[in-house]
């Protein structure tokens, strides 16, 4: 059996591929089970469940949150992924929250562009209009980050690639996202039916624990002095952690009695899809506790 219950489109957020390729794609690749966990959106769930259906693959309703996590021991706020499984895809307070989520965004792309243009300003280099963010926008299609300005830089011929763009601007300029806390992320994907997921906590190159310890066992005790209360499972699979850290995080999940999850966190850059070696009780663990799949009506 082939899982993947970590992947991002186009249509909803920063994937490469629009939502009919994914799906296509996951056919091709015989992936049996899948979640599309788009950042801070669900618009395209809908269609990911007609999608599945028509493909005969197995899917859950998935998401990708990113809290702003406040660590008391060094008192510093830490960004952070969780990803929510399971959610009825009508319900109106997770849709209203992130409709929110997605209007901080906008907000926020204008104010990094007014930083940015300041920046610009400094090398002589013309500066960014309405315009400028309406192209950004439109080639964003799903929903709309520092990635998609990067771009944007690439193809205007400011910066040569992302690396650039991000160290020599986007860091710089940067302002805070949407301040979703663990609690407010857990009591939305709770209230809606479904279950959170600490997302690739120790991702060396992601938003992950990485941020306050390398140290495995600092980390687990990081999840377990702050977060127990608030999750419902941890991401063991993921395509960046290694052996040792998903012996560790099953070891620790088994322990809380918690969900485990996996995914390739594809983002059609390259193409991952499927590509994890995730066991088959994994899809097992959302039947036995009845949780909502669509499934092939053949």
């Amino acid at each position: 059996m082939k899982i993947d219950l970590h992947v991002h489109t186009r249509t909803g957020s920063d994937g490469n591929l629009p939502i009919e390729e994914v799906l296509k794609e996951a056919k091709k690749r015989s992936i049996d089970f899948i979640s599309i966990t788009d950042h801070d959106s669900i618009d395209c769930q809908g269609r990911a469940i007609a999608l599945a259906r028509k493909h005969g693959i197995s899917y859950i309703t998935g998401v990708e949150l990113n809290v702003t996590f406040h660590y008391p021991e060094d008192n510093k706020d830490i960004s952070l992924d969780f990803l929510g499984y399971g959610y009825d895809i009508g319900n109106q307070e997770l849709k209203s929250k992130l409709q929110l989520i997605r209007e901080h965004r906008r907000r926020r792309a204008r104010r990094i562009l007014d930083n940015l243009n300041a920046e610009f300003a400094k090398n002589g280099i013309e500066g960014l209009d309405e315009e400028d963010l309406r192209r950004i926008e439109d080639g964003a299609e799903g929903v709309f980050g520092r990635p998609h300005i990067a771009n944007y830089l690439i193809e205007k011929g400011i910066v040569k690639d992302k690396q650039e763009a991000f160290d020599k601007y986007l860091v710089k300029c940067d302002v805070p996202k949407y301040p979703l806390s663990l609690a407010e992320a857990s009591k939305l994907m709770r209230n809606a039916g479904g279950i959170l997921v600490h997302a690739h906590p120790n991702d060396p190159n992601g938003t992950s624990l990485v941020s306050i310890t390398r140290d495995l066992q600092e980390q687990t005790r990081v999840i377990e002095k702050h977060m127990l209360q608030y999750i419902d499972g941890v991401e063991c699979w993921h395509s960046r952690h290694d052996g040792r850290t998903t012996a560790h995080y099953i070891e620790f999940a088994k322990k809380h009695d918690l969900f485990m999850t996996g995914g390739s966190d594809c983002h059609q850059k390259p193409l991952l899809l499927g590509t994890l070696d995730i066991p088959e009780w994994v899809a097992n663990q959302f039947g036995g506790r009845k949780m909502e799949f669509a499934t092939s009506d053949g």
